[in-house]
């Protein structure tokens, strides 16, 4: 019974830190377009990524797959 509540802990602690890099991953993001897109002030533009933003990018996907997975973990334990 004691083995549960920490392993409850740890994996607690492991979604809480993720959540907030994911969060910190989602505001650091940088958005091309800003108002004037939703009501149709710009074209549709291809925007490629590129270094620290691709990285910023693929760590905020991989970041929300762990966070989806840790919460199915948590389902379980």
């Amino acid at each position: 019974m004691i083995w549960y509540n920490y392993r409850m802990n740890a994996v607690t602690i492991i979604h809480v830190a993720v959540a907030i890099t994911l969060s910190i991953s989602i505001l650091l993001q940088h958005r091309a377009s800003g108002l004037s897109a939703t009501f149709g002030g710009s074209g549709s533009t291809y925007v490629q990524r590129r270094g620290a933003e691709k990285l910023l990018y693929h760590a905020s996907v991989w970041l929300s797959v762990a966070f989806f997975a840790l919460a199915i973990v948590r389902w379980f334990i």
